[in-house]
């Protein structure tokens, strides 16, 4: 692992600063967002059994914006090949599946696809930033299931906490903490699967030590699509004798080999979607990923709470991929360290006049230090440079929101942050150089509020402002032109409704309008890796969620969400796609789950997943594809108190249905997986 030092001492002194006197807090409680007190727009799937965040951080429940968290019982009994499948049970969230090597899949949510043209989400592990340069979430693909505790979604533009990659909301995966116990879970399965995860935890009055092993081999639905992947955790975390202050590190490794199926045309994906085209004999990746944090939690006072994090995250991805039987071979290498520190201030006064009011501010600095080249290759032999690039992209920001209950119905929570950029672009082919664009401060309103009509019923309402830059070269003068950063002003309505005990619901209604659009341009172009401006865009929908506690034995869930994301206003050079719809953006994502315990002994479940067609390239001409629905089913069989088996069946009705994409006349397509078979023995200890 190399690290690159030129700032590193900067960002550390200054880490060292603040932590020593900027801790987190210790003093959260386990509780579930919807059985918090007082009224919120969180609605929750499984039982949360951690805290949402830290009482140095603000908590999910003050985010007014559709809000929805995951519980661990509803992820670690998942079988998937990558993390982000997992989230094939979020409401409102697009699945990408690529289904290529380490190049797997993605998720998006409120009009954006996860194609990579913008990566609208940001990802966050325990709090840590986990995004690529291009916004891509590679980190997540560490994190296996058994190793997560919740998954926070947070939807829209009114969330301040962070800025770069947060343009249509965030997700926060937190991890397993303290506990003394023990789990271990193996699988076998179709497409020669098979997996052993292990997580273990230790507690103390004082200490909690946290370990994860996880190991996965598949040969994949496909020919030439074997894959296999380790990842190894600890983390640990002492508090001290009064229960103020917390230290903690936490250690994260990955590492990922894959053969590449490659894309089929529609025909061969319609008779044969098992086949890997001969062309692509020599495509394969090598992905490698570290994470290593510290953090420092304390309590100053009764009003007063600070946390502060310091990171770093490597990780380099080394692909050889060939698009098209006419196209050639391109080994594409990215090599990335990110570091930084976060600080939270966390302020409630007790004063006459005061006792409904939280102040909370923060500041973050974070650099990248990042690589980025092609080669043409054939067989994975270099025959020429296609590109190598250096550059550094250092981002400073800060916030300040203030959560108000002037009324015991009324919450108001006006917050503002603003962003800046800086870093240096090297072209080590062309020897060109340059900074960043000026795009001095980036300005960023926010403002939400709830209104509690009934004890049953909350009315919620936001704005705001986030922002988009371009990736890779695209941050900098190389053309020595001025480009202002890409502003997405955002704002939602909505109701979360509990007519019934055993019922909650949800309705929203959003829009989401960006200025000056940028993609990134992807495919097998000479171009791929630029960044095309396609003008302004407005995107809208509206999404319906319920969950149904009929009693202890009977539970259910179910999401729709219909988004429209069209060109406005295009950029001079495309005047055709003036009004047509962005592409890769199903007109709506649906989903369900249903379990089912008829005896102590027994659970069966159902759950699915499903979207609607969408346009390929930006002009609407080239036909719609990728509209799917995929029912799964298991059972669980609880043979003694500490060990049970599952059985999982995995696409039942075997659909047909793959990832689409047109690029300079040419259309790929990669099948998803079919019916699949998988048996688990999960032992606690």
């Amino acid at each position: 692992m190399k690290i690159n030092f030129t700032c590193t001492p900067l960002v550390l002194a200054l880490g060292c600063a603040l932590t020593a006197v900027s801790p987190f807090s210790a003093l959260a409680q386990a509780v579930s967002p919807d059985r918090a007190d007082g009224p919120s727009t969180v609605l929750s799937l499984g039982q949360i059994t951690v805290p949402s965040s830290t009482v140095g951080m603000q908590s999910v429940t003050d985010i007014l914006t559709s809000v929805d968290v995951l519980g661990a019982d509803r992820v670690e009994g998942q079988h998937v090949d990558y993390s982000w499948e997992l989230f094939s049970q979020a409401p409102g969230v697009q699945v990408t599946e690529f289904k290529q090597g380490t190049d797997a899949g993605r998720i998006s949510f409120r009009g954006f696809n996860a194609e990579g043209r913008i990566n609208a989400v940001k990802l966050l592990i325990d709090g840590i930033p986990s995004n690529e340069n291009g916004g891509g979430m590679a980190y997540l693909d560490g994190v296996f299931p058994l190793n997560i505790d919740a998954i926070e979604i947070v939807r829209g533009t009114n969330d301040p906490r962070y800025g770069l990659y947060n343009i249509a909301g965030n997700v926060n995966v937190l991890t397993r903490t303290g506990g003394n116990d023990g789990q271990a879970s193996m699988t076998v399965g179709s497409f020669g699967t098979r997996e052993v995860q292990i997580a273990k935890g230790h507690e103390t009055d004082s200490w909690t030590q946290n370990y994860t092993l996880a190991w996965r081999e598949s040969d994949g639905y496909r020919d030439h699509a074997d894959a296999r992947k380790f990842a190894l955790s600890g983390k640990w975390t002492h508090t001290s004798d009064d229960q103020r202050w917390v230290t903690g590190l936490s250690v994260r490794g990955y590492r990922n080999r894959a053969l590449e199926a490659g894309y089929l045309t529609e025909q061969q994906a319609l008779d044969d979607p098992r086949m890997s085209p001969e062309y692509v004999s020599a495509d394969r990746g090598k992905r490698d990923i570290g994470q290593i944090s510290l953090l420092l939690d304390g309590q100053l006072s009764d009003t007063l709470a600070w946390s502060s994090r310091v990171y770093f995250n490597h990780y380099e991805n080394d692909r050889w991929v060939r698009f098209t039987e006419a196209g050639a071979q391109q080994e594409r290498y990215n090599r990335e360290a990110h570091y930084g520190v976060l600080s939270h201030l966390n302020w409630a006064p007790v004063a006459d006049g005061w006792q409904n009011v939280m102040v909370e501010v923060g500041a973050d600095l974070q650099r990248q230090d990042n690589t980025n080249r092609r080669n043409r290759t054939v067989e994975r032999t270099t025959i020429s440079p296609l590109r190598d690039w250096d550059y550094t992209l250092d981002t400073a920001g800060a916030y300040v929101q203030v959560v108000w209950q002037p009324t015991e119905r009324l919450k108001l929570i006006p917050g503002y942050r603003i962003d800046h950029i800086g870093g240096h672009f090297d072209d080590r082919l062309t020897g060109q150089s340059a900074s960043t664009y000026d795009y001095g401060l980036i300005r960023q309103p926010k403002l939400s509020a709830l209104y509690e009509l009934t004890e049953q019923a909350s009315f919620y309402a936001n704005w705001g402002r986030t922002f988009q830059i371009g990736v890779g070269r695209d941050s900098y003068r190389v053309n020595q032109t001025q480009l202002k950063p890409s502003i997405n002003t955002g704002w939602e309505a909505g109701i979360k409704w509990q007519p019934l005990e055993s019922l909650s619901m949800r309705l929203a209604y959003w829009e989401q309008r960006a200025t000056d659009e940028v993609h990134t341009v992807l495919g097998i172009t000479g171009t791929a890796g630029d960044v095309a401006n396609i003008g302004k865009t407005l995107r809208k929908g509206f999404d319906v969620q319920a969950n149904v506690l009929i009693d202890s034995t009977l539970s259910a869930w179910l999401s729709y969400s219909h988004q429209s994301a069209r060109i406005v206003e295009p950029a001079p050079d495309a005047q055709a796609s003036r009004g047509r719809q962005v592409e890769n953006v199903p007109r709506y994502l649906v989903g369900f789950g249903v379990d089912w315990r008829p005896l102590p002994r027994w659970k069966f479940s159902a759950w699915g997943n499903g979207q609607g067609s969408y346009y390929v390239e930006r002009n609407n001409t080239e036909g719609k594809f990728g509209q799917y629905f995929v029912l799964n089913l298991g059972a669980t069989y609880t043979w003694r108190p500490d060990l049970d088996i599952g059985v999982q069946i995995k696409n039942v009705t075997d659909r047909n249905y793959a990832y689409a994409w047109y690029d300079s006349g040419s259309r790929g397509f990669s099948p998803a997986d079919g019916r699949g078979l998988y048996a688990t023995l999960n032992w606690q200890f």
